[in-house]
């Protein structure tokens, strides 16, 4: 019996064409499949046109909107693809393995470097690797792509031109293509033991704050005064923070009091953050802020929108931030 699987686009390179302002997702899911339809013979297919953007359009609207109509057709299909535009493709992946906590079928999002309409494109490639990925009955939300599959909350765009476009950072693959076909670590993946947990709330009053030297540390007033709930903090190294001449550390205990919840993680993408190593970041920890340890900015930041759309009490969102919820995170023992 063929594999059903739904395939939902919302716009990218992958559907693009050139128009007078450069490339545009003009592109349908009708077009789409037409360029795939040989591929695509040994499943049954059925797509959903939900949007036609530009993934830097793409925000945290759009992730529920996408959540919801995953949740709504979850039990009709097999398996799940999103076509969805590169360059803010982890930050989805990784809100989505949020909202959808336990999901049980794969949900797979992959996209291209070029369009499907040129002939040297990436895009027919990864749709193959994404339908085979979407009939893994491997359970979980995924990134495929450029011969490779990512658990989405630990994927990364890492480079803008090359077709090798995504890497999986702290954490294996989840399958690569060789010789032996799509060849699956499933030791990867931990089965749910719970049932689904939709909860698509989240609150988008959240900043990512890259450190430099010399930053101000009233920055933090001002995120107040413009109603920021949460600040993820990119610090320096393994999660350092100025404390002389600029203290940053008084400065973060101050916006902390004030309600806002404060994460901390690593400008380094690999390895991660342990802010007890350094009196930098003990001061820090102090004052009570959160660490991301070895979690993407990608997780981290939607992590953050997610937790303080479920709960603004201190205590529950240390609780959220003190254990994986969808793989996205490796805690020190």
């Amino acid at each position: 019996m063929k594999k059903r699987i739904l395939i939902i686009t919302t716009g990218g390179t992958l559907a693009s064409s050139h128009g007078r302002e450069g490339l545009v997702p003009v592109l349908d899911s009708n077009y789409i499949f037409s360029r795939i339809e040989g591929m695509a013979k040994e499943f049954d297919i059925e797509t959903v046109d939900l949007f036609s953007l530009d993934s830097s359009n793409i925000q945290p609207e759009e992730w529920q909107i996408l959540g919801d109509t995953i949740y709504k057709n979850l039990d009709n299909f097999d398996g799940i693809i999103i076509i969805h535009g590169t360059d803010t493709m982890a930050y989805t992946s990784s809100a989505l393995s949020y909202m959808l906590q336990n999901i049980s079928k794969p949900v797979v999002l992959t996209g291209s470097q070029l369009s499907i309409l040129n002939p040297i494109a990436d895009a027919e490639e990864n749709c193959r690797l994404a339908l085979n990925m979407a009939a893994s009955n491997v359970p979980g939300i995924f990134i495929a792509f450029n011969r490779k599959v990512i658990l989405g909350c630990r994927a990364s765009k890492v480079r803008t031109i090359s077709f090798d476009a995504f890497e999986s950072i702290n954490s294996p693959y989840v399958g690569v293509v060789n010789s032996n076909g799509l060849d699956l670590a499933r030791y990867t993946i931990i089965p749910p033991k719970d049932p689904l947990k939709f909860k698509r709330e989240l609150n988008t009053k959240v900043f990512l704050l890259k450190l430099i030297p010399g930053i101000d540390p009233d920055i933090f007033q001002v995120l107040h005064q413009m109603g920021y709930k949460g600040v993820f903090i990119e610090a320096f190294g393994i999660g350092g923070l100025p404390f002389y001449r600029r203290d940053l550390a008084e400065s973060i205990g101050n916006a902390i009091k004030n309600g806002m919840t404060i994460l901390v993680g690593s400008q380094c993408i690999y390895d991660g953050s342990n802010l007890s190593i350094y009196q930098t970041g003990q001061k820090i920890l102090q004052q009570g802020a959160l660490q991301s340890y070895d979690m993407t900015t990608e997780a981290s930041v939607t992590k953050l929108m997610w937790v303080l759309g479920q709960t603004e009490n201190p205590e529950e969102i240390r609780m959220y931030f003190q254990k994986s919820l969808s793989g996205e995170v490796n805690l020190p023992e």
